[in-house]
């Protein structure tokens, strides 16, 4: 294995590590010899995904109810989803930095507890108004799961499972949008859809339990093995002087990154926000009758986040660089997403949903393996910073997709071009990755 090349404040890392790692045949044996704790963490993570996308997407399953209840058009939901996006903007910004700072332990449970009382406070919102300011406070802060997560996957893992466990906390995206659909419904029949927002924030207190009890950093933790923190230790060590955040900006890495989340997110905003709209507009489905076909959507993508993960890391086990593995699984799930831009003229609901599932699983598969990059091309005390950044980017591309949609269906009434929109999303999204990043070079941090 070749040793990366350090000078104060510089880090040079093979770009070819991950690959040159997974042919040592001992490396390979020391996973089968170390214990598995991380495993617990990454579960961990996948519950804190899970109710971060619950919280998110009671709007949506809702919207239909609200616009009722609350006398709103498409555009003044449209503004809503803005407020969120914009908030969640400003929040990847400052909150990846700052979980940087305070460390993922700390970051993510002060991330946790902040929106989870966000979400609660939408129950005593009665205005549009009111609506968005609790909107725009949960956005804030939810921008730090992904950070947290990011960071926490690059404490605990070796490059080599690192998309694996990405795509295996990601899945809580979809677990989330599965939930909510089946428990949503049933609570505001009963008790009103205040109550739904009061129960599913009121979730993020339980998991705040687990995460205090259970984590903390591999090599403080009392329930690793040494196996296992040398297996988690694997790669190269990484010497880098404090990351400056503004030091990020000159790097092609930082803008690959960056340019993907921008194409790519919006196109997950579109369908965790208005795809629930769409069944009941398109199909006539009633909000008690919506679960299921929404089930069936986000199980498949949830097969697409782990098989995504899977794929990039079994492409390296079997001799792939880091460069092809994560732009090959990145291309097929990009195709993959490309036959969404008929879901809006087929007759049948089913094939709308498989449709629509294909693609919110290529959607989890290319996500898994950009988040992925983020650890790829930077130092661990720069992931939070870059998957902040990203994650403002995407936000900002979720800004002006809430305004397409909303504008597009007040005066057109039909999803055609959202659909179209979604289709190529990922193949531009490929194209400038690529170009920004032909090799995936680790960023020289200065």
């Amino acid at each position: 294995m070749t040793d990366p090349i350090s000078r104060p404040g510089v880090l040079v890392t093979p770009t070819n590590s991950e690959s040159s790692a997974t042919h040592n045949p001992p490396q390979r044996n020391a996973s089968s010899k170390a214990g598995y704790f991380r495993w617990v963490i990454c579960a961990l993570l996948l519950f804190g995904t899970t109710k971060n996308y619950m919280d998110r997407q009671v709007l949506g399953v809702l919207k239909t109810t609200l616009q009722h209840d609350l006398g709103w058009n498409e555009i003044d939901y449209s503004n809503l989803v803005f407020a969120f996006q914009a908030a969640y903007a400003v929040g990847m910004l400052l909150v990846g930095r700052l979980i940087d700072r305070l460390g993922t332990r700390l970051g993510y449970a002060l991330a946790m507890a902040f929106w989870s009382v966000a979400s609660m406070g939408h129950a005593v919102a009665s205005s549009l108004t009111s609506f968005v300011i609790a909107r725009s406070a949960l956005g804030f802060g939810e921008a730090g799961v992904f950070p947290a997560s990011i960071k926490c996957v690059a404490e605990w893992f070796p490059k080599k499972e690192r998309a694996l466990a990405t795509g295996i906390f990601n899945a809580g995206t979809s677990a989330g949008a599965i939930v909510t659909p089946l428990v949503v419904p049933w609570i505001t029949m009963y008790w009103g859809w205040q109550w739904a927002f009061v129960i599913t924030g009121a979730l993020g207190f339980v998991w705040l339990i687990f995460w205090l009890l259970l984590y903390r950093k591999p090599e403080e933790h009392s329930r690793v093995c040494k196996a296992e923190l040398d297996y988690i230790r694997s790669d190269p060590a990484e010497s880098v002087a404090k990351v400056k955040w503004i030091s990020l900006f000159p790097h092609r890495q930082t803008w690959a990154f960056v340019t993907g989340k921008f194409m790519i997110d919006p196109i997950w905003w579109f369908y965790l926000f208005w795809v629930p709209d769409f069944l009941q507009r398109r199909h006539g489905l009633s909000l008690m009758k919506i679960g299921v076909p929404i089930m069936v959507i986000y199980v498949i993508s949830d097969v697409g986040s782990v098989a995504g993960g899977w794929l990039s890391s079994w492409l390296i086990k079997r001799g792939k660089s880091v460069n092809a593995a994560r732009k090959i699984t990145m291309l097929l799930c990009a195709f993959s997403v490309v036959p969404i831009v008929f879901a809006y003229r087929t007759e049948s609901m089913w094939e709308a949903v498989l449709l629509i599932g294909l693609a919110a699983a290529g959607h989890q598969g290319f996500s898994a393996n950009l988040f992925t990059l983020s650890s790829d091309l930077f130092p661990a005390k720069a992931v939070g910073s870059v998957v902040g950044i990203g994650g403002m980017a995407g936000a900002i591309g979720g800004m002006l997709i809430a305004k397409i949609v909303g504008y597009v269906l007040q005066w057109t009434g039909s999803y055609m071009v959202p659909f179209f929109i979604a289709g190529f999303a990922y193949l531009a999204a490929v194209a400038a990755i690529q170009v920004l990043s032909p090799k995936l070079e680790p960023a020289r941090i200065d």
